[in-house]
């Protein structure tokens, strides 16, 4: 008989992972919107689980900064407001454009091509209307520039600041028209620099790329 080569399982996923990533879910989506209460017996009801899961799922959202406990009150999801948006997007542009700086003098050319074949398909998607997709690509490509340019500690903060921000996926710029295409010559000119090892440039245009969509967001016009 032929030897069957070793299998890996994968440990099954705990009740308070499983809590926490539907209610991550449901935050980032904003079927949970901000300053919606959220009461451990009632999601332990919706979720058929009990109470210890919980609320160790709802300690994890408070870590994350996503809900907060008020005495009385309980948990509540946080409702940010403008200030913290700007203050979200501002940290974001220094954290991603000092990735893109410090990527700039390490990319290799395997590196590159992988970005280039992910901006391909953002343009390729654009093009079909299927503006839906371009959000998480946006995201996807923002952060591989992170983690080439910072890949010890960098590209984990730029995904924890993410992560700390419920920003619904509906609510994507992506999704307007008239942004889409700016954005895609953002990215193309990021890459442009990328390629040429200029640092100050892939900086610049990083830091101005995420910054202009703070300004959309609030209707002042400055990601």
């Amino acid at each position: 008989m032929d030897a069957q080569p070793p299998t890996t399982s994968r440990p099954p996923q705990s009740k308070a992972d499983y809590v926490y990533g539907v209610l991550l879910d449901d935050i980032r989506s904003s079927r949970i919107p901000g300053g919606s209460p959220l009461r451990a017996a009632a999601v332990a009801e919706r979720l058929g689980v009990s109470i210890t899961p919980v609320r160790e799922a709802l300690r994890r959202l408070e870590k994350d900064r996503l809900i907060n406990y008020e005495r009385h009150h309980g948990a509540t999801v946080v409702d940010l407001s403008d200030a913290a948006l700007v203050e979200y997007y501002h940290v974001r542009a220094v954290l991603e454009g000092l990735g893109a700086k410090l990527a700039a003098a390490r990319i290799t050319a395997e590196e590159l091509d992988r970005l280039r074949a992910l901006h391909a398909s953002m343009v390729g998607n654009a093009d079909a209307g299927r503006n839906e997709l371009l959000g998480e690509q946006s995201q996807e490509l923002h952060l591989a520039i992170t983690d080439i340019g910072g890949p010890a500690y960098l590209g984990a903060h730029a995904r924890s600041v993410r992560e700390s921000f419920p920003v619904p996926r509906t609510a994507s710029l992506w999704l307007n028209d008239e942004h889409v295409r700016g954005h895609l010559r953002a990215h193309e000119e990021l890459l442009a620099a990328l390629a040429a090892g200029d640092g100050d440039t892939a900086e610049r245009i990083m830091i101005d790329h995420v910054r202009l969509s703070a300004g959309f967001r609030l209707g002042i016009g400055d990601e």
